[in-house]
């Protein structure tokens, strides 16, 4: 079958900024769009230079830029009613920006027209038509948003096409059908499609979906089997309200399933990276459960799923998870059963053959611990120090011989927290204290300034996540708390989790657990060493 291309429109700087939480520096904004031309996207709409000075100073710092691949758009709306082009100041900041390309969004639906933008019927086609050819003739590359289409065209199907026809005749590149509030079918959808493909051919039509209804990847996909050649959408889905559509899972679809082009082969084995970059730009937290590109989109956990891909991945994994840059994980919790164990042995380096004894014994532990509340599925770093332990393959690199923790608070100041602890290593025992800004600072403060001398690698290592969470609420402030640390190091992170009716002491079983993985995982175990020596 002959590929097909699909025309690939991010708005992410602009539309996906809508966002709650989600805002970029102009700066952040040209790194972004330089990684998005990278990627080979077709068109990057930078945001509206009309609406603020952030985005009028990122086109400005775009013109510099070396765009390889991208056309750059500005985006903005028709003129205002009553004002001819030339005299509309968002017009002028489009032309101001200087991009080669520029969006224009106009009124579709008649409830807009009449209720919101209050004009008449008649004048709303003026002003769309009149904006299109005013920038077609400062030879811009014109592509017009049909915004609300869908919902106009269930409301007044004649009127929704009429503006279509404007802006076609005006000379628009490219019409783009919105459905602005995401509420749309994808089967409404596509018959609406197939009428304005009456009046712009399809080759010239774009899809631009929303996610309130949690179709608009759907309704994006829909749209391009109808005969859509552009999809316009936003990194990881960001967007107004309920978001856009994600165009990672857009392009996986299209690209790895429907035959359909959208960015260089060599670039969907960087798509993971590319949803893991915005978001730390964005400075959100990655959703796992994000398809193609999430942390748990090709981890398994159910015995039956893990011995099934063991034998062949394709059983429970509708694509090889590296296409995307993305892999496979395996988890361990009390739905494990010994191809689990095994699976994860063996990424551990832990030699476990076939004694089905052990392993059994490893998963009664794990399931007698989680329904204590344990969760080793988030937290890989326990885990593998558990399963040292009960093969054998771990000794202890200290011993606790005591600890104390103190909390001070003198009037309005922040408290301050005192740790004294004592350990030993071997037979040398040492005996520190540190301060920290709460227990588990000061504590942690205190065990690395104790273990530094013996261990000085700690120091490549640091906290970079807590969390606290009630296993069960019956007991009021009684009740077991989970504590799970997020650690990392110049090669990666792990997590670790202590369990307890007192904070304290499930906050201390995760951090000795995070730097005991440390240790072993370095080969810096001074015992353990010693005994794979031996």
């Amino acid at each position: 079958m002959k590929e097909q291309q699909v025309c690939i429109y991010d708005t992410t700087l602009r539309d996906g900024t809508q966002a709650e939480h989600i805002n970029f520096s102009a700066e952040e904004k040209l790194r972004i769009a330089l990684r998005l031309d990278e990627m080979g996207f077709h068109y990057i709409e930078g945001g509206w230079p009309g609406s603020n000075p952030k985005d009028a100073r990122f086109f400005a710092m775009a013109r510099s830029a070396a765009f390889r691949n991208a056309r750059l758009t500005a985006f903005g709306s028709t003129c205002k009613p009553g004002a001819s082009p030339g005299q509309c100041r968002n017009i002028r900041a489009l032309l101001k920006a200087e991009t080669p390309v520029v969006a224009v969004f106009g009124k579709s639906w008649d409830l807009h027209v009449t209720d919101i933008l209050g004009t008449t019927r008649r004048e709303n086609l003026a002003l769309i038509g009149d904006t299109v050819a005013f920038l077609k003739a400062r030879e811009k590359e014109v592509i017009f948003d049909a915004e609300h289409f869908f919902d106009g065209y269930r409301e007044n199907a004649p009127y929704a096409l009429a503006t279509l026809k404007a802006a076609f005749a005006a000379g628009a590149d490219r019409i783009v059908l919105c459905d602005t509030n995401g509420g749309t079918l994808p089967h409404d959808l596509t018959a609406a499609v197939a009428k304005a493909a009456q009046i712009v051919p399809p080759g010239r039509l774009g899809i631009h979906a929303h996610n309130d209804g949690g179709l608009a990847v759907a309704n994006s996909i829909a749209a391009v089997q109808a005969g859509v050649t552009m999809v316009q959408g936003t990194v990881n889905g960001y967007g107004e309200r309920c978001g856009n559509a994600d165009l990672i899972t857009v392009i996986a679809n299209l690209q790895l399933k429907m035959n359909r082009r959208c960015i260089p082969e060599a670039a969907l084995s960087q798509l993971t990276n590319l949803s893991y970059y915005v978001s730390e730009m964005a400075n959100a937290r990655p959703l796992p459960f994000r398809p193609f590109v999430g942390r748990s989109a090709f981890t398994h956990k159910g015995g039956v799923h893990v011995h099934a891909v063991a034998k062949n991945p394709q059983a429970y994994e509708h694509i090889a998870p590296e296409r995307v840059g993305n892999r496979q994980r395996v988890v361990v919790s009390d739905l494990a059963g010994k191809s689990n164990i095994a699976f994860k042995a063996k990424q551990f380096g832990i030699d476990v053959g076939k004694n089905d004894a052990l392993s059994k014994k490893i998963v009664r532990e794990i399931k007698r611990l989680e329904d204590q509340g344990y969760q080793y599925d988030a937290a890989e770093g326990s885990l593998a120090l558990l399963m040292k332990k009960i093969t054998g393959v771990f000794a202890e690199p200290f011993t606790l011989e005591c600890f104390n923790v103190t909390n001070g608070k003198t009037g309005n100041r922040p408290s301050l927290c005192q740790a004294m602890i004592k350990i030993s290593v071997g037979s040398e025992v040492e005996l520190t204290a540190a301060e920290g800004n709460g227990p588990v600072n000061a504590l942690d403060h205190a065990l690395r300034k104790a273990l530094t001398k013996f261990y000085p690698q700690i120091n490549e290592m640091h906290l970079v996540d807590f969390k606290v969470r009630i296993v069960e609420g019956s007991e009021g402030t009684a009740a077991r708390v989970k504590v799970q640390l997020e650690s990392r190091d110049p090669e990666g992170s792990w997590s670790t989790i202590g369990v307890s009716e007192n904070i304290i002491e499930a906050s201390w079983q995760a951090l000795v657990d995070s730097i005991q993985y440390k240790l072993s995982k370095d080969n810096l175990n001074r015992n353990e060493g010693r005994q794979k020596a031996g």
